[in-house]
């Protein structure tokens, strides 16, 4: 765990209270979680873990699939 610690300046963006966060602290991505326990804020990188992106992440398959042999479902009177 980096255990990094630095004073840092809060400045108003509009009104918002704001941060600047030193180049060596930075989080990676373009979101981030914050929370409050107690006094201490507590800021960390959103989890970009997402079905999806670890799908985009996998290859191809190189063989094939079996064909499926199964009967389509019956019809099913909803009202």
């Amino acid at each position: 765990m980096n255990t990094a610690t630095r004073t840092v300046r809060l400045f108003r963006n509009n009104r918002n209270q704001a941060v600047r966060i030193p180049k060596d602290l930075e989080l990676p991505g373009d979101e981030a979680i914050l929370r409050k326990d107690g006094d201490r804020l507590i800021l960390e990188p959103a989890s970009t873990a997402s079905l999806l992106g670890l799908l985009k992440t996998l290859k191809p398959l190189k063989e094939d699939m079996p064909d499926i042999d199964d009967a389509l479902p019956e019809d099913v009177d909803l009202s």
